[in-house]
């Protein structure tokens, strides 16, 4: 090779190397600066459920800037079911949960500690017990000897056994049918049980897809309110927090409570549900959040009270803001 091609070769060769040295360089740097500034801020663990409160902020993604601006960074834990968020709240892996009302008073009864932190609207309407429209079954009482699916440890065992006490009914009068919603959803459809007590947008999707129509509605039997729980100790050292993510939630839910359009769109997407039968759900409910209030505590007691009655729970508890 000559030797002012050996050159001309040797100049590209060290300009390409100063120029990847640069771009190396400013990643690492990027990644430093992202790194530094997120080890400034206290992280702030939620737990969610799809489709709950928690997750229309994730999405809305307004909480987690506003949280960031007071010096702290929100993570997201996707659950299945209260059950596994009592769980994890207790492991110490999340610091907040949000859930229904049933999962606490059986963490608690457990020996779980909680404080309250939120709570949000009732979502009676659209809680139900959904028999199909070719059903004989009228009244609650029309359900002796049938198969009723619910989810145990959850509003749908609450609600069922309500009815049936209200009723003048024994929880022996049926055949109780434990699974997990999904699960109920295609037992239902395929006529396995008889009646399916759940809650929305399940309770949508059996009366627009699955032939569905409903017996009652969880008015004057369950609230099944969301609510946002932590740990007392973590309540004690993190006051704050539980205030700024009441106020900035409560936020969330007052968007979503006046853009139902955008809420419908958000949701039809992430649940991967028509928008028929999201639209259903969003226009049947307020979205609200905000402190816990005494209220909203009784209405915690009765369930614990009826819990343990049934024998579903094995002591007696009182419900407090914080159990502690």
């Amino acid at each position: 090779m000559r030797p002012a091609k050996r050159r001309l070769l040797k100049w590209v060769i060290t300009l390409m190397l100063v120029l990847w040295a640069g771009v190396a360089g400013y990643g690492y740097t990027q990644t430093r600066t992202d790194t530094s500034t997120s080890s400034q801020l206290t992280t702030v663990t939620i737990g969610y459920q799809k489709g709950d409160p928690v997750d229309i902020a994730k999405q809305r993604g307004e909480l987690v800037q506003k949280m960031k601006k007071k010096g702290y960074q929100v993570v997201y834990k996707q659950f299945q079911d209260g059950s596994a968020l009592m769980q994890a709240l207790k492991a110490g892996s999340i610091d907040y949960a949000r859930l229904g009302d049933s999962p606490p008073v059986s963490a608690i009864a457990a020996g779980t500690k909680l404080t309250f932190v939120a709570a949000g609207s009732s979502k009676a309407q659209g809680s139900a017990i959904v028999i199909k429209q070719s059903s004989s079954i009228s009244s609650i009482k029309d359900l002796k000897g049938k198969k009723v699916a619910y989810t145990k440890g959850t509003a749908s065992e609450y609600m069922l056994l309500s009815a049936l006490k209200k009723a003048g009914m024994a929880k022996s009068d049926i055949t109780w049918v434990n699974m997990q919603q999904s699960a109920a959803s295609v037992a239902f459809a395929k006529g396995k049980v008889d009646a399916w007590v759940t809650w929305d947008p399940y309770t949508a999707q059996a009366q627009l897809t699955e032939n569905g129509k409903i017996l009652v509605t969880g008015e004057g039997l369950s609230k099944n309110r969301d609510y946002l729980v932590t740990t007392p100790s973590y309540q004690k050292k993190n006051s704050q927090v539980s205030t700024l993510l009441t106020k900035y939630l409560g936020e969330d839910m007052q968007w979503a409570d006046t853009h139902h359009q955008q809420l419908i769109t958000m949701l039809s997407k992430s649940l991967k549900l028509s928008k028929s039968v999201v639209k259903k759900m969003v226009e049947r409910r307020s979205y609200t959040m905000s402190a816990v209030t005494t209220s909203e505590i009784k209405e915690e007691q009765k369930i614990a009270d009826l819990f343990y009655q049934e024998g579903l729970i094995k002591h007696h508890v009182t419900i407090k803001k914080s159990n502690d």
